[in-house]
């Protein structure tokens, strides 16, 4: 079955190139560094930009050096801005995993924290409200962190096949909760990406590595003032 997306074609189990993943939700993995350009000796004195994402976001069937956030991490160091990106993308999650995962990545101070999540809330049908409560859940630990990072939320798109009432409510869903919690909001990253075959794995699901650079580059564009206005008023 074919389903027309932002004026591509897109299988239907293309449901979201944001998909998590194929399976069930994985098991919490440590967030990993998704680069550096410090020597090991030296201690690292760069605020933390955390990627909490599903499997677009752990960038996989790809080197970890290949997905976005190791992409925005080359990025920050050629600009010369001094972050340091976490990438805590787990294949396989829906926003309810990712709300059971935010205190445990808040353990440790977070200065700008991404959400990237809600294609699989969609792939499976999940109701809008639920994608709601739990991104509103994220966002809120967030903001009672002290000090609280800056949030940048992800926003991502329902196929048509599940009507236009619950596309819309879908994309409702990411522009409340930016409004209501402050959030930098990023419309639909994967613009340019989904649905072209391409820059797409054989899977139908999972971006090429050059897919990854393009939604590196649709993000940098949003992502760098804010990184730029954190460290002008540092």
């Amino acid at each position: 079955m074919i389903a027309t997306f932002r004026g591509h074609a897109v299988p239907l189990l293309l449901a979201a190139v944001a998909a998590a993943g194929c399976g069930g939700e994985a098991p919490r993995p440590a967030a990993r560094p998704a680069g550096t350009n410090h020597a090991a000796d030296e201690v690292d004195t760069r605020r933390t930009l955390v990627f909490l994402g599903t499997s677009l976001t752990a960038g996989y069937g790809l080197d970890p050096d290949q997905a976005y956030p190791a992409l925005i991490q080359a990025k920050i160091d050629s600009a010369g801005l001094p972050f340091r990106v976490v990438n805590a993308g787990v294949s396989g999650e829906t926003s309810a995993g990712a709300r059971r995962r935010i205190e445990w990545l808040l353990a440790r101070p977070v200065d700008v924290l991404v959400v990237e999540t809600g294609a699989n809330d969609m792939l499976r049908g999940l109701e809008p409200d639920s994608l709601r409560a739990n991104l509103r859940a994220i966002l809120d630990a967030a903001r009672h962190q002290s000090p609280p990072p800056q949030l940048v939320l992800l926003a991502m798109e329902a196929l048509p096949n599940y009507g236009a009432r619950y596309t819309a409510r879908f994309r409702e869903v990411y522009r409340e909760v930016a409004r209501e919690t402050g959030a930098v909001l990023v419309p639909f990253f994967l613009e340019g990406v989904a649905g072209v075959p391409e820059l797409n794995q054989p899977d139908g699901l999972h971006p090429t590595a050059e897919g990854q650079r393009r939604m590196a580059a649709n993000l940098w564009t949003a992502l760098e003032p804010v990184l730029r206005r954190l460290t002008d008023n540092a």
